[in-house]
């Protein structure tokens, strides 16, 4: 029962394959090299349209895309992980709210950030760059002021930690994050050192968050 996890190092792979790690899940990866626009090719198309990852093939062959699917995947695959809370509570609807909120309000930003001439002309590139971070940096304060501490649910860790130190490693600044989002800084923190996770961190970003 083996898992296939489509992406690339420093992406946001890293969250499936935490995710998949602290489940004890069996897997392989196939590792994609953007530097040559890999992800862009017909092999990876047909396994992402879109040319994006990570991307997971599922034991029965289903491939499953998109970040906080993936996560709410391996969650229902394996609950004796407790990547999230228990079902039917209040803390699970939270979980669902935030990996939501993750998926749809801060991770569309990032593209945008890499990649802005997808968006504008080459002249307006370095606005609509600065606006997108902006909006990242507001979503975030979004969830600072929800975040529990030291995690973001009040139940403890959960994937919800794992996406958020993802996303919150990419473009906001470490400066400003440390600044005004010291709960979130502290999660991404924790995620980077996490027993069980911390060489998956250092595999793909080259360093824990001290």
């Amino acid at each position: 029962m083996t898992y296939v996890l489509h992406g690339e190092k420093g992406s946001g792979s890293f969250s499936s394959e935490a995710a998949l790690t602290l489940a004890g899940a069996d897997f392989r990866i196939v590792e994609l090299d953007f530097s040559i626009n890999e992800q862009l090719g017909d092999k990876h198309r047909r396994v992402n349209p879109t040319g994006k990852v990570p991307a997971l093939e599922l034991p029965s062959g289903e491939i499953v895309t998109e970040s906080a699917a993936i996560l709410l995947t391996i969650a229902e695959h394996h609950p004796d992980a407790e990547l999230l809370p228990p079902e039917r509570s209040a803390a699970r609807a939270s979980a669902y709210r935030w990996i939501v909120f993750l998926s749809s309000e801060i991770y569309p930003m990032v593209e945008i950030v890499d990649y802005p001439a997808r968006f504008l002309p080459e002249t307006g590139t370095e606005a609509l760059r600065e606006a997108a971070r902006g909006r990242m940096r507001e979503r975030f304060l979004m969830m600072e002021k929800n975040a529990a501490g030291p995690w973001m649910l009040e139940t403890g860790f959960s994937a919800v930690d794992i996406y958020a130190a993802n996303i919150a490693s990419f473009f906001i600044g470490d400066g400003w994050r440390r600044e005004h989002c010291p709960k979130i800084d502290a999660i991404l923190r924790g995620v980077s050192q996490h027993p069980a996770i911390a060489l998956v961190w250092q595999k793909h970003f080259g360093h824990d968050v001290g």
